[in-house]
């Protein structure tokens, strides 16, 4: 089943003394921070819904004024916070992308049925390639999300599907060591 809310960044601090708040934005498209019009916080277990009054992009960065957060001690008190829009608003996906709420939790198999592992989370350390984090019999498996290693995902049928010999040029498990281990 889909979450009915896509986070689109966390709050990692306040930005000036007006009350904006500075997010870790989880999409690159600096438009769609520009028309958010309203979001949700999560609080407490509950999504709590607030209005944008106007958002831009900065480095990497969305920087939104939130109603009711006049001061740079409001927008502090937001610190960590992730900011969610609803499905309906969220940004459009282009052919074979997914959003990654969709994607953890997906079983995954290799091109011959065989069961590999579930994925557990994904990776961001840079803008060019996510790295999906699998648990796996083996232990903990890490690949970098190439066009070349992942054969097809199926969110609705709960699958992923990986191209095994691609797997064996760019998986690493948690158990390898490397030759800087040894010594």
């Amino acid at each position: 089943m889909q979450a009915p809310y896509i986070a689109i960044g966390e709050i990692v601090r306040p930005q000036g003394i007006r009350g904006e708040v500075k997010l870790r934005a989880e999409s690159g498209d600096a438009d769609f921070y520009a028309r958010l019009q309203s979001a949700y916080l999560a609080r407490g277990g509950e999504y709590v819904p607030v209005r944008v009054l106007h958002g831009r992009c900065a480095g990497g960065f969305a920087v939104l004024a939130l109603e009711g957060v006049k001061d740079r001690n409001a927008a502090e008190a937001l610190r960590g916070c992730t900011l969610y829009v609803d499905r309906a608003h969220a940004r459009r996906l282009g052919e074979d992308e997914n959003f990654i709420c969709d994607l953890i939790g997906l079983r995954a198999e290799d091109t011959q049925g065989h069961p590999i592992g579930t994925l557990r989370e994904v990776l961001r350390p840079n803008a060019v390639c996510d790295v999906y984090a699998f648990d796996t019999p083996r232990g903990e498996m890490l690949m970098p999300a190439l066009r070349r290693a992942v054969a097809r995902v199926d969110v609705e049928g709960g699958v992923i599907v990986l191209d095994e010999r691609a797997l064996a040029e760019v998986a690493v498990w948690q158990e390898e060591s490397s030759p800087r281990d040894d010594g």
